[in-house]
């Protein structure tokens, strides 16, 4: 499956740092059994109505619940959480 989080920032001059560190972050989830990819996207188009990173890991439906009391899944919502205007998550096949 593939796991999408969109988030949008309450400031979006952090927009290249975010993704960096999700970058990071993210990396360390690929040593969890079950998570096969990660891809960190920073959004092109500088409009207020759009998202700023997208985040996209492919796993196997099983892995998210190995992946969601993680220290990685952790570290980002402690990073992140505070900065946040708006998420959303999606889960698809």
């Amino acid at each position: 499956m593939r796991h999408y989080i969109i988030i949008k920032l309450k400031d979006t001059s952090l927009k290249n740092e975010v993704a960096r560190r999700a970058r990071a972050i993210f990396e360390k989830t690929l040593e969890l059994e079950g998570v096969e990819s990660v891809e960190v996207y920073e959004n092109c188009v500088d409009r207020p109505n759009r998202f700023d990173v997208m985040i996209e890991i492919t796993m196997r439906l099983e892995a998210l619940a190995i992946y969601d009391p993680s220290d990685a899944h952790t570290e980002w919502k402690r990073y992140c959480d505070p900065l946040l205007e708006a998420k959303a998550v999606f889960d698809c096949e």
